[in-house]
């Protein structure tokens, strides 16, 4: 039941990011909380996405920390880390619960655009198409499947996944809708697996 409680919180806060309701907190954070962010910059490409730290930026020192501390939620890495969890588990249904919700991450980031957000007076054009976080959403995906695999990394995932989460949003790397977006959907997955 509680999988139903995370699919109508996902879809109400998407509905809310899509109409710019929830823009000033969004805004506040790009003026506030991304203190170790770099010049603003596109959205990745198709490229960038799927070749780990392919063109990924390095100043300032921030943003290479975040890159190295998310690389397990990289595209490609992720799935390798999954598979082996799943692999582990016995249980291919983690590597369907990947594939699901990246292709709804994929499909929701070419539908939904919100409303112009900016970083130092410039139009900040990545976060028109960044939510829900890819970066967290395969981040604690991550985290889970190596949470049941290994129980005895509950606690060192836990604080990984933590630092993530604030090291995406002081590196200027998603929002905090952005955030909490990607870690629903993955929390969607995971009870979905759970309940099954």
């Amino acid at each position: 039941m509680r999988r139903y409680l995370y699919a109508f919180t996902f879809a109400a806060l998407g509905t809310l990011v899509a109409a710019g309701a929830l823009n000033p907190l969004d805004q506040w954070a790009c003026d506030h909380l991304m203190p170790w962010t770099g010049k603003p910059g596109p959205p990745p490409t198709l490229l960038e996405s799927l070749v780990p730290l392919f063109h990924a930026g390095w100043h300032p020192v921030g943003v290479a920390v975040t890159q190295v501390a998310t690389l397990p939620g990289q595209v490609v890495v992720s799935f390798v880390v999954v598979a082996l969890g799943a692999w582990k588990l016995r249980a291919p249904a983690w590597i369907a619960a990947w594939l699901g919700v990246t292709v709804v991450e994929t499909v929701i980031r070419h539908v939904l655009t919100r409303p112009a957000l900016y970083r130092g007076g410039v139009h900040a054009t990545a976060f028109d198409s960044s939510w829900p976080s890819g970066h967290a959403l395969r981040c604690a995906l991550v985290a889970a499947v190596l949470a049941v695999a290994w129980p005895q990394l509950r606690a060192p995932l836990a604080v990984w996944l933590i630092a993530c989460v604030l090291l995406l949003e002081l590196a200027g790397f998603h929002t905090p809708t952005d955030i909490a977006g990607g870690l629903l959907l993955a929390g969607l997955a995971a009870r979905a697996l759970r309940e099954t």
